[in-house]
Formats: C-alpha cells, sequence, structure tokens
C-alpha cells in the first residue's frame, strides 16, 4: 500500500493495462520507451523542453514493495470490476499468478528496469525520456506502468512553462537592467497556484517543477518538499510577508491596513494589495499618505494589482508609485523606482507576461520594477497534450530468440510514429542537444541514460540534489539557446526507422518484404557525424516525419 494512499499499486494503471499480459505474445524480453512527440503548445520556433518529476514517481510509488494484502484486495476489486452490460458474470481479468510471483520471487518490487536521461536535462521532441524493460514471464508488464510513469509529463510541463517566462523576462532584463541588478531575475516570477491545485500533491509536483526556473513562490507545500526532500534541507523557495483582500477590508480605510503591514514588516520587503475598493484612488490618494511611514521605516513596497487591464493597472502603478517615491535612471537610460515596484497576479500567462513587459519599457521602466505572480496559468493550464506525452513498446525478444525492433505508425496521424528498437541518447558536450541512436552492445557506452529503477535493487545511481538539478537545467538551456529546433534522430536511426517501415508495411498490405525482416538484427555501431543542431539530412524517406511538430 502507498503510504498516506490507501490503495495498492496494482490499481495505480488503466483498466485494460490487466487484461494485456493475456494478450501480449510469449516473450523472453520486451522493451517500451516514452517521449514527448512536440515542442510546447506545438510552438514551431522553439522545441526545447525541460526534463523532470520521474524521482518522485520512482521514489512515491515503485520504490514501495506489494505485499500480500494488497494484492489480495485488488484481486477482490477485479472480481467486480467487469461490466454488467457485456460478460457480468466473469471477473475482470487480473494475472494475479503474475503478480504472487512478484511477492514471492522479488520481495514485492516491480519487476522492471527503468533508464532514464537525468532530472533537468534539456532534450527536444522524440528524444526518448526512459526506457522500460521487463523479461521472462514478467516481458507482459513491459506497459503496466505506463500510466503512472506517464504522469511525469506534468512536472515538465510546468517546468517548460515557467523557463519560457524567464525567458522573456531575461530578453527584457537584457535590454533595460544593469547587469549589476540581475539578481532580481530569479524572483520575478511568483507562484500563486496552490489553491487553484486539485490536491496538495499536485501542488508538491507542480510547485517543484516551478523551482527549477526561479526562486519566488506562495506555494510553501513545494518549498519546504524541495528543501528537506529534495536538496539536503537547503533553502530552495522564498516569499514575503503581504496582505490579502480580506487584511484590507478588515479595517475600516486602506490607510489603516497599509500602516499596520508597514508598522509590523515596513523595515524589509512587503507586498500590499491595492484594489479592495478603488485601485486608482488608492495610488493617487492613500499612497501618498503612507509615504513618510515607508521612508522611516526602510524598506521596500510592492504594490498589487489584482483586477482591470493587466498592462493598464502595472503601468499605472509604475507611474504612481514614482510619483510618491521617486526613481533613478540606470546606466541603461531607464528608470528604476526607489525601493518600491509592482507585482502583477492576475490574469498572468506568458502572453500577458510579454505584453506587460513591453508597456513598461515603452514607459521608460527597466524590468526590475515588475514582478509576476502566476496561478492557473502556471500549475493548471496545460495538459499531456501540451507536449504530447507518450510511451509505446519498441522491441521484443520472443520466446523462441527471434527479435523484432516494433514501430507505431498511424497512417491518419504521422505525428503518432514511434521509434523502433533498443535506444540510447547521447548528449553532445559543447552544446547539449541530444543525438538518438540504435542502442547496441557496441554502442551502450555512449548512451547518457542511467538506470534508476532495477527490479527494486540498489542501483548506482544516485538522485542528484534540487540544487545540482537546476545547475544542469541552466547550463543545458543556455547552451542550447542557438540551437532552439533541433532533429535529434541519427542517421543511423533514421535508416532503421526506413527499413522496419517498409517491412512493416509490406506485412500490412500484405506485399512481399522489400528488404529486411521484421526480426532486425542488431546494427553496426552507428557511424553518425553529429550534424549542426536545428538541421536535418535530406533523402530518407521516413525523417520528414520527425521534424513535423
Amino acid at each position: 500500500m502507498i503510504p498516506g494512499l490507501p490503495i495498492p499499486l496494482h490499481v495505480l494503471t488503466d483498466s485494460y493495462k490487466t487484461t494485456h499480459p493475456y494478450l501480449y505474445p510469449e516473450a523472453s524480453e520486451m522493451s517500451a520507451y516514452s517521449e514527448f512527440r512536440s515542442s510546447f503548445n506545438h510552438d514551431p520556433e522553439d522545441h526545447r523542453i525541460v526534463l523532470y518529476g520521474l524521482r518522485y514517481i520512482i521514489q512515491r510509488y515503485l520504490s514501495v514493495p506489494w505485499d500480500q494484502h494488497d494484492l489480495n484486495r485488488a484481486a477482490k476489486f477485479f472480481e467486480t470490476h467487469r461490466s454488467p452490460w457485456t460478460d457480468g458474470n466473469k471477473q475482470f481479468p487480473f494475472p494475479k499468478d503474475l503478480f504472487q510471483k512478484i511477492i514471492d520471487e522479488h520481495n514485492g518490487y516491480f519487476p522492471v528496469t527503468i533508464s532514464a536521461l537525468p532530472e533537468g536535462s534539456v532534450i527536444y521532441p522524440h528524444t526518448p525520456v526512459f526506457q522500460i524493460t521487463a523479461k521472462g514471464e514478467f516481458s507482459r508488464l513491459v506497459t503496466y506502468l505506463e500510466t503512472i510513469l506517464t504522469q511525469v509529463w506534468y512536472p515538465s510541463t510546468v517546468a517548460t512553462l515557467s523557463r519560457r517566462a524567464k525567458d522573456i523576462i531575461t530578453k527584457a532584463y537584457k535590454d533595460t537592467v544593469d547587469d549589476d541588478a540581475w539578481i532580481s531575475l530569479n524572483s520575478r516570477l511568483h507562484d500563486f497556484g496552490f489553491r487553484g491545485c486539485t490536491s496538495v500533491e499536485q501542488s508538491v509536483i507542480g510547485g517543484c517543477a516551478h523551482l527549477l526556473n526561479f526562486e519566488g513562490t506562495d506555494t510553501v507545500s513545494a518549498a519546504y518538499f524541495a528543501q528537506y526532500e529534495l536538496n539536503n534541507g537547503n533553502p530552495v523557495g522564498y516569499s514575503i510577508p503581504a496582505t490579502e483582500h480580506s487584511v484590507m477590508t478588515s479595517f475600516a480605510t486602506e490607510q489603516e491596513a497599509m500602516m499596520k503591514l508597514l508598522d509590523e514588516y515596513g523595515s524589509g520587503f512587503v507586498a500590499c494589495v491595492m484594489d479592495s475598493y478603488d485601485y486608482v484612488h488608492a495610488l493617487e490618494k492613500v499612497l501618498p499618505t503612507v509615504k513618510k511611514m515607508k521612508l522611516d521605516k526602510g524598506g521596500f513596497l510592492v504594490l498589487r494589482p489584482d483586477s482591470g487591464d493587466p498592462v493598464e493597472v502595472v503601468v499605472k502603478g509604475l507611474v504612481e508609485a514614482e510619483r510618491v517615491f521617486g526613481s533613478t535612471k540606470n546606466k541603461k537610460e531607464f528608470k528604476v523606482i526607489n525601493n518600491a515596484s509592482v507585482i502583477q497576479g492576475d490574469g498572468i500567462s506568458i502572453e500577458t507576461i510579454g505584453k506587460i513587459l513591453v508597456a513598461v519599457k515603452e514607459n521608460g521602466f527597466a524590468a526590475s520594477n515588475v514582478a509576476f505572480g502566476m496561478g492557473g496559468g502556471l500549475l493548471q493550464k496545460v495538459n499531456r497534450d501540451t507536449m504530447s506525452f507518450a510511451t509505446k513498446l519498441s522491441h521484443v525478444i520472443y520466446k523462441d530468440g527471434t527479435e523484432r525492433d516494433v514501430m507505431k505508425m498511424p497512417k491518419t496521424d504521422s505525428g503518432k510514429t514511434s521509434l523502433p528498437g533498443l535506444l540510447g541518447v547521447e548528449k553532445d558536450e559543447h552544446n547539449a542537444t541530444p543525438l538518438v541512436f540504435p542502442l547496441t552492445q557496441e554502442t551502450a557506452g555512449r548512451s547518457n541514460m542511467v538506470v534508476v529503477y532495477d527490479c527494486g535493487r540498489e542501483v548506482e545511481w544516485e538522485w542528484e540534489s534540487f540544487d545540482n538539478v537546476r545547475a544542469r537545467l541552466d547550463r543545458e538551456w543556455a547552451a542550447t539557446e542557438p540551437f532552439k529546433t533541433h532533429n535529434p534522430i541519427s542517421d543511423s536511426l533514421a535508416a532503421k526507422i526506413d527499413r522496419v517501415r517498409r517491412a512493416q508495411e509490406a506485412i500490412v498490405h500484405g506485399d512481399e518484404l522489400l528488404s529486411s525482416p521484421p526480426s532486425n538484427p542488431p546494427l553496426s555501431p552507428p557511424t553518425d557525424a553529429r550534424r549542426s543542431p536545428g538541421t536535418a539530412k535530406r533523402g530518407l524517406s521516413f525523417r520528414d516525419i520527425f521534424t513535423k511538430r
């Protein structure tokens, strides 16, 4: 049983998964892999993706052994799971005998091996992020964990979204902020998303993904988890004292509320929501009345609009803050308000961040005068199709020893075509772009994938600290900046794809095999000359499938 969750791992899957062990052919080994099939929202100009979140899934779910009680409860459940409108007098298929062997022979740990790229890796569509291998009679369970492992899509998508927001803000910093003031960059996007999450677990997973890119967060669950579970107790996320509308309206006047805020916390950074009644009146009439107290306290005041047009209210806040507290021009000739700024937390998305920063610049202010709070736009407005995550079978060794590379290739949607065979991923040591190649005994040493789970046994790999994952993301994202679009498929894999495709098409259409049979022999070590990232070698009929995003 999962700690804190009265559900056995047997049922953390889709119903039809329990029927598949009876449907797969007899095999001695099967392998499947997972990938993102598109860039963020199918962006044609930047294909980069942040991989993050597999550690949580493996430690939370796979590293917990099943016991007899779990199995018995699951078996009893599946006795009642079959639809009564079909053949309701029979129990739903459930391979209890196979799961019993997991308890008896593997101490309750799921008998698969998972190799994966490190957390924080920057990848591109059609780059395998992990590969699952199951052997012997357990090979029929190779895709049983697909449902729970697929959920890595969520933290990866949030991390990618957050990083793209950071790119937009960074560009504005390059245009308007002095080099010695860039220390504030990592606090410019604040996580406001906890209350909109469907569960505490979602807030932790998504909130930690955001913290890969920024330090600002009000999602305390994520900051706490990242600090103590992922970063050896070292702090990861920060916030400042702030008012909410309930605090502001609990006083007879907004002036009283602001004075209380400044009295308690005014010597440091504080934030005050300004639109409880009349945003313009609060800026023009109330804010000047607390100027002396604010200056006497010596701290930094952040003004927060929370309604109205996001662009207009930010600019209005900056103009009024400058009128009250003054400003100083930086070396780039943009105004920096004296110990005050604005944070916009309503209606924030990547698009509105960009629009606001354009208006801030047009009005002569440095981008450092503005921070953003993103809630639903950060942790809720994404789904599995945002970057099209999928897991597919790729290789089978049948019981008689025959090997076959497997490839899905639907004629009605070439974008869902999968990769065949055992796969390796090699990161370029200079620009961090990935190259995907057929994995053989000769090429295994080239792959950057590492074994992160092996039937519950101890593995050589140790999960890295959150700080180290952050550093990898920073390093690889910067290295790939000149190569925002990149086709990771190597020449040798492209040739293999073409052979498997032609052979499978011949079988499907009943024609004579055109080249190699479905049971492809191992390829010789690939002689891929690494092409410039962002380019694709032409001439292979199948290759364009993997350049469509």
